[in-house]
């Protein structure tokens, strides 16, 4: 079988998606700093900013951007 690598925006997606509990268990436990965070947080920002071209992209937008208010609560951006 034959697949087709996934869109660059898909990829940037999973991993946005992937880092939300990485950053949140980070600084739960003092392993990252408030400036790693930010600055992570700034990559997931940017990957949810682009067009989704599918309902796939879209879900994923949807899920990363109600992350991303949990983390800027947290950091209190």
């Amino acid at each position: 079988m034959i697949t087709t690598p996934p869109s660059p925006t898909l990829s940037r997606l999973r991993a946005a998606a992937a880092l939300i509990p990485m950053i949140r268990s980070g600084l739960a436990d003092t392993k990252l700093s408030r400036e790693q965070a930010l600055s992570m947080t700034s990559f997931i920002e940017w990957a949810a900013s682009g067009t989704p071209e599918n309902e796939i992209e879209q879900q994923l937008v949807n899920e990363v951007t109600v992350g991303l208010a949990g983390l800027k609560a947290t950091l209190e951006v």
